[in-house]
């Protein structure tokens, strides 16, 4: 079993997340990611999933998803080039003024953004790749007692020269 991700095109209507979804969940196939948003087409709208399979089950996802009517385009991004990011809000709380201060130099040298302070609080946000934000979490859960975490399903595109993810 491995992460394999595919990258969607579908028609952008109403019940097309839950038809998609539904196939995975109807066979049992764990979703380890799944984002969507529309293209520069608004009627096309483009899903990025990540699904841990072996290779005869990915396989047979993709001619699954092939044969919904709503589905413009299957692409297997497993071993393509990618240019690869997931979203990540990381809210550590009941900070002293010298937690703060060592937010603010794990901010930097994650190169993340301070997204918001408060009187005993931090959040950060982070738009990096799944590596790096597993990376900072085991940092900040290392560093910090009281700490929440978001995250969103990464988003990818096909590398347009050779660098990799």
């Amino acid at each position: 079993m491995k992460n394999r991700w595919i990258a969607l095109y579908v028609e952008n209507q109403v019940g097309v997340l839950a038809k998609v979804s539904g196939l995975f969940s109807g066979k049992s196939y764990n979703l380890q990611s799944l984002t969507v948003g529309t293209t520069e087409d608004e009627t096309v709208s483009r899903m990025t999933i990540c699904v841990a399979s072996d290779d005869i089950t990915f396989e047979q996802i993709k001619k699954q998803l092939n044969r919904m009517v709503e589905v413009i385009k299957v692409i297997d991004l497993t071993n393509v080039p990618l240019h690869m990011k997931e979203i990540l809000f990381a809210k550590a709380l009941n900070c002293s003024t010298a937690d703060k201060e060592e937010l603010f130099q794990i901010a930097q040298v994650f190169q993340v953004e301070v997204a918001d302070i408060g009187k005993d609080s931090v959040l950060l946000e982070c738009k990096l790749t799944e590596r790096r934000n597993n990376e900072l979490i085991a940092l900040l859960r290392s560093k910090f007692k009281n700490i929440e975490v978001v995250r969103g399903g990464a988003v990818a595109i096909e590398s347009i020269s050779t660098s990799c993810r």
